[in-house]
């Protein structure tokens, strides 16, 4: 398996981590599909989102696969006032990855990362990688 620029920065960070290979379907891009093909719970399987807030600009937001994000909750703790969705057409340009496969680590350039905090709540949790 190929090492991608998240692998390599948890190496450089000395994180432990274990990556999963598995057939993606492009119809199907779901946390759920890539739960039951990674054989982890929905709850484990974090989905990374690109937003927009109106001070901060670009943010990235790490919540469960089973969760929808809640804008007003990200823009008050991203000090905005109001936050939005990334179009999706955009989301590659923006990170680098393509939607399905955003990771939080190794985007073409920097944001902020806010993680749900039922993270802490895990041994370990599954995100692109």
């Amino acid at each position: 398996m190929k090492k991608t620029n998240a692998a390599r920065i948890l190496d450089g960070l000395k994180i432990s981590y274990e990556l999963s290979e598995y057939i993606v379907d492009e119809s199907d891009l779901s946390a759920e599909s890539v739960a039951k093909k990674i054989q982890v719970p929905l709850a484990q399987v974090f989905k990374t989102l690109v937003a927009c807030g109106d001070k901060t600009g670009v943010l990235l937001a790490c919540i469960p696969g089973g969760s929808e994000l809640d804008l007003k909750a990200l823009a008050s703790v991203s000090r905005n006032k109001k936050v939005d969705m990334v179009p999706l057409k955009d989301v590659q340009k923006l990170t680098g990855y393509i939607r399905g496969g955003v990771s939080p680590l190794g985007t073409k350039k920097q944001y902020e990362i806010y993680v749900d905090k039922s993270a802490v709540l895990w041994k370990y949790i599954a995100i692109s990688a």
